[in-house]
């Protein structure tokens, strides 16, 4: 038998990080993190492309047990979060648990030890007691199904695994997408480019982003009197949380951010002809809203065109749209999002009896809060499925998922192995699909949330603080004791 440890985590973002200063703190020092990358962060790790930040302020967007942290803005950029992950690994003494440049490939139950062995990209394998997952939703790249899509013989390359030696400059730069990453990514390159050619396939929604520089009194104010940070804290999750009204039971109050989206529209784009194609055909909220005060002025300069026909195919100098018109370009840009669907992927995880996750997934991914799978012993999600957030900082998500997983391992000296029942499952996801079908989210629009065969897998359909209240407390009633 392999060397064994009490508690392994997969992945050193936001949920493992937390997930191991939280055990670690408890005492629990016997645990180890696998991570795939070089360094702690996740997807701020990953996604360094020119304009990365947060769209949730710095303030909230924070563990609540390490609040008091000098954000230079309102709002955070990529590199200061990165550096404020690693603070937390270092302050917490994480870095000696975790093993870099190591992937997962496999992960399988031993029925008869009451184990999980884990399989590894470099051939080895480990064992433990409990398994948790911190790899997030948003870590694998979508490309988009093009013909011809190798066959450019520019650079090309995805947001979030952005060529930094590629010069832009005075390049005609064809972008793919108009999500999340593209808004914030697209004024950098228009500032650099000769050409910038966006290929839209539906319009966002987006909201002016109320993001400033701290100054130095309020810095000297928030070290001096934390609690100052604590209440803006407060605020902010109040404001936040109050918004989730308008995707569930209240979607008339989405009438106030839309007059809020006309405004800021109308402010920066000129031009009917393009206004009219930044408008999207689709309810608000439908997906997901999105931040920006560069984003329309970028569109509206001289150098950039807006392209809302479909992509047909790609060949080696451009791309050819819908219409059969060809665009020349000299790079590509994917801003065309995640794999959010496809949840543990490429890991392959094998439960009781050699079930397959896959298998029990192929309807699309589902689990007990988020957390536990039945047929999974002791395999516990951070992030997992319907715990994702249209309104609110996914961080308070983690910490009730942490919390709640902590109970669950403080049970395994009695019970050996914590199984959810079948029918715990069940119930709570039917009580939830059913409210999803009543939010904004399944107002007939595609997005990220949904699978190929329109299943919401990735939304919480409601207030975070009822999540925490069915986290706060494990009920043993809701599990089995496999041996």
């Amino acid at each position: 038998m392999d060397a064994t440890h009490q508690v392994i985590i997969i992945g050193a973002g936001f949920g493992g990080l937390g997930m191991a200063i939280q055990l670690k703190t408890q005492g629990q020092h016997d645990l180890l993190l696998i991570e795939k990358g070089d360094d702690v962060g996740g997807c701020w790790r990953d996604n360094t492309y020119p304009g990365a930040a947060c769209d949730v302020p710095s303030h909230l967007y924070s563990f609540s047990f390490e609040r008091h942290y000098p954000w230079s803005r309102r709002f955070a950029p990529q590199a200061e979060i990165l550096d404020y992950l690693r603070h937390c690994r270092d302050k917490y003494g994480i870095r000696e648990h975790i093993r870099f440049g190591t992937e997962v490939t496999e992960a399988r139950y031993l029925d008869a030890h009451g184990l999980w062995q884990l399989t590894l990209s470099d051939g080895g394998t480990v064992t433990t007691r409990a398994l948790i997952t911190a790899t997030g939703q948003l870590n694998q790249p979508a490309y988009p199904p093009l013909s011809g899509i190798e066959d450019f013989q520019g650079p090309h390359f995805h947001s979030a695994r952005w060529d930094h030696d590629v010069d832009l400059t005075g390049k005609t730069v064809a972008v793919v997408g108009t999500g999340a990453s593209a808004i914030q990514f697209v004024p950098e390159v228009a500032r650099k480019a000769g050409r910038l050619l966006l290929f839209q396939r539906s319009a966002a929604y987006v909201l002016g982003k109320p993001d400033r520089r701290y100054r130095r009194w309020e810095h000297r104010l928030l070290k001096t009197l934390p609690i100052t940070q604590t209440l803006d804290r407060l605020r902010i999750y109040a404001a936040n949380e109050s918004r989730v009204l308008g995707f569930t039971s209240l979607q008339k109050a989405m009438t106030v951010y839309q007059r809020l989206f006309r405004r800021h529209l109308e402010k920066h784009i000129a031009d009917p002809s393009l206004r009219a194609k930044l408008i999207p055909d689709y309810p608000m909220g439908c997906k997901r809203i999105l931040m920006s005060n560069h984003y329309y002025p970028a569109l509206a300069r001289d150098n950039v065109e807006v392209i809302n026909h479909g992509i047909q195919s790609v060949d080696h100098s451009g791309l050819t749209d819908s219409t059969g018109a060809h665009h020349r370009a000299d790079a590509i840009i994917y801003g065309t999002g995640f794999r959010a669907t496809d949840f543990l992927t490429p890991m392959t995880i094998i439960g009781r009896h050699g079930l397959t996750l896959n298998q029990v997934w192929r309807d699309g991914a589902e689990a007990y809060l988020g957390i536990t799978v039945h047929g999974f012993p002791n395999l516990f999600m951070l992030y997992g499925p319907n715990t994702n957030l249209g309104h609110n900082s996914i961080i308070y998500m983690l910490e009730s998922q942490i919390h709640y997983i902590q109970q669950a391992l403080a049970h395994l000296p009695a019970t050996g192995a914590l199984e959810v029942r079948s029918r715990t499952q069940n119930d709570f996801n039917r009580r939830l699909q059913r409210r999803i079908r009543d939010t904004v989210w399944d107002k007939g629009c595609d997005s990220w949330y949904k699978t190929e065969s329109g299943k919401n897998t990735n939304n919480w359909p409601g207030f975070t603080f009822d999540y925490r209240r069915q986290t706060r407390v494990l009920d043993l009633s809701d599990y089995d004791y496999p041996h």
